[in-house]
């Protein structure tokens, strides 16, 4: 992989995992433009692994507390708002944790065309703005109950699809429910933590005894991915409620019927 292609791929990663138009629609893109190999599952890892420590950096200090609450309440202490948040995060995992062992090798050997890509990206992208349309927008962030956290862990499940997105479907499904704007986009930061830990441990297991890593690349991937999910957090919570979802759901629509004029042109 050339230092283009690194830095390309890397920047995709970092850039589109947190926001709501599917990192996987866009990586598939340099392969189908450029005819460019896939880059591995080290440096998949590796880019993954920079997204996620942009998440944990950007949100430290609610991070430590509601980890701090989660432990407090485990030891028997008193329930609280961060405590409660932090269950149903945890609650919010599961069902895309067992979709993932279930179904994980189905859709990676069967699921990764242009076809289910472009079909994918516009169908959640249409969901996403009907979200945001019929949303109340009113509800913060101590109203998640583990009902609503079930249903957006649900709905990130979905997001195995290639093409899904998982930070639209689950900035859909909180919209859904009424919540915010913001507080969507926030949930779903949260649920991307753990959900992003356990995929880049379950891929970095199966890289076993691989011997011809190339760590310079792979440093290179996660602080590159690193600069640029951190940046797109930033920019993006602080512009979800001037700007809506609607930008994003016609840059997906623009998007999907790109990669099918791909499709049937080849």
């Amino acid at each position: 992989m050339d230092s283009i292609q690194m830095i390309l791929l890397a920047a995709i990663q970092g850039f589109t995992e947190f926001l709501p138009v599917s990192s996987s629609a866009h990586l598939i893109l340099p392969s189908a433009l450029l005819g460019w190999d896939d880059q591995g599952l080290a440096f998949d890892v590796a880019v993954h692994l920079g997204s996620l420590m942009a998440a944990i950096i950007y949100f430290h200090n609610e991070i430590k507390k509601l980890l701090l609450s989660w432990i407090y309440s485990l030891s028997g202490g008193e329930s609280s708002p961060e405590s409660r948040l932090a269950w149903c995060i945890i609650l919010s995992t599961i069902p895309a944790a067992l979709a993932g062992l279930v179904f994980g090798d189905f859709i990676e050997t069967h699921m990764r065309s242009i076809g289910v890509i472009a079909a994918a990206t516009i169908i959640f992208g249409l969901t996403l703005g009907l979200s945001d349309y019929l949303g109340s927008k009113s509800q913060e962030m101590h109203k998640f109950t583990w009902k609503s956290a079930l249903f957006v862990g649900c709905a990130q499940a979905m997001a195995l699809i290639p093409g899904a997105s998982r930070s639209g479907v689950t900035i859909t499904a909180a919209l859904f429910l009424g919540f915010k704007r913001t507080v969507a986009v926030k949930f779903s930061f949260f649920m991307a933590i753990p959900i992003i830990l356990l995929s880049g441990l379950y891929k970095a297991q199966q890289l076993g005894h691989q011997s011809d890593i190339s760590w310079g690349d792979l440093t290179t991937g996660f602080l590159l991915s690193f600069i640029a999910a951190y940046i797109c957090i930033h920019f993006f919570i602080n512009l979800v409620n001037r700007i809506g979802m609607i930008p994003f759901v016609i840059y997906r629509l623009i998007l999907g019927t790109f990669l099918l004029t791909i499709l049937f042109s080849v």
